[in-house]
């Protein structure tokens, strides 16, 4: 029996492009205000008292931060509440949402999404990375592969040991 000297990297030498999506993973320091915390028995916003708190409170901790307004209680919040808090964190604040911490990641991908030049995956074979240890919203992956397809040679999704196909360009005939 021969014992083979030379070890062949096949997936080195297929020319796939892999892309690990969690690269993109914001570095934020997010924060979530949930104003459930302001209501009166957990059901009601009392104006007057509300008003106070958005006079007295400091504002200063939320500095730099990416902050998401939500009300995760089950009440009626009058549209005004939520302006008011945006009004005070604005100064503060590095980005200002309404929505939960899930919807303020997405927002955060997105943009780092955007900002990829997908030029350099011109007529690539690309995989995109599925696994991992960081947390990676669907809607990352589907933005990225809208963008991706329209210069990809190929795309798919996994490990390049085991890939699952998404798109392959068709050649004109």
């Amino acid at each position: 029996m021969d014992i083979q000297t030379n070890i062949v990297n096949k997936v080195a030498q297929s020319g796939l492009v892999t892309v690990d999506l969690a690269n993109y993973h914001p570095q934020a320091d997010n924060v979530v205000y949930d104003i459930k915390d302001n209501l009166f028995h957990g059901l009601i916003l009392k104006e007057k008292d509300f008003r106070e708190f958005i006079k007295t409170n400091d504002w200063s901790q939320y500095a730099g931060k990416h902050v998401a307004i939500t009300c995760s209680a089950d009440a009626i919040v009058p549209t005004w509440a939520y302006m008011l808090l945006a009004n005070k964190l604005e100064p503060h604040a590095a980005t200002i949402i309404f929505g939960d911490a899930d919807e303020l990641l997405r927002m955060q991908y997105a943009a780092a999404i955007e900002q990829i030049d997908m030029e350099q995956f011109r007529d690539q074979r690309v995989v995109v990375k599925g696994c991992g240890d960081t947390f990676i919203p669907e809607s990352v992956f589907v933005q990225f592969t809208v963008k991706l397809s329209k210069v990809a040679k190929s795309i798919m999704y996994g490990e390049p040991c085991s890939t699952v196909p998404v798109f392959k360009r068709v050649q004109p005939k």
